[in-house]
């Protein structure tokens, strides 16, 4: 990465921090520029840039990922077999639990895990790709 793209980054990382900092403080954006002292032109501006940056992510991430470009980098699509699908599985009782294997760690869980955490603990497994 050169110079021209780390000072990019940096830029984008702090105006990062300044959108986030504004969503808090549940201020508008005017009264939220106002009490910074810049104006809102340059806030959009930058929400501008950070939205078109995301944007470049998201299309590097599908471009890097599977067919369907919804798994992102370091993480592993999970296809499920079709004796899974009926709950035939050896050695495993079909009783409304699930099971995740990935990388060597083993996820098992019954079907009253709440899906929220369900989703924050699979956000933080990655496999070794």
């Amino acid at each position: 990465m050169n110079t021209r793209a780390v000072a990019k980054e940096c830029r984008l990382a702090y105006w990062a921090g300044i959108m986030q900092e504004r969503l808090g403080s549940g201020l508008s954006v005017r009264a939220f520029c106002e009490k910074a002292g810049f104006h809102e032109n340059i806030y959009f501006y930058w929400q501008r840039k950070l939205r078109a940056a995301a944007c470049e992510q998201l299309l590097e991430i599908k471009s890097e990922t599977t067919p369907t470009g919804m798994i992102p980098k370091g993480f592993t699509e999970i296809r499920v077999s079709e004796s899974a699908r009926v709950g035939v599985q050896p050695g495993i009782a079909s009783s409304g639990c699930l099971y995740i294997e990935v990388g060597g760690v083993r996820i098992t869980t019954d079907n009253g895990y709440s899906p929220v955490k369900l989703v924050e603990l699979l956000k933080g497994i990655k496999s070794p790709c």
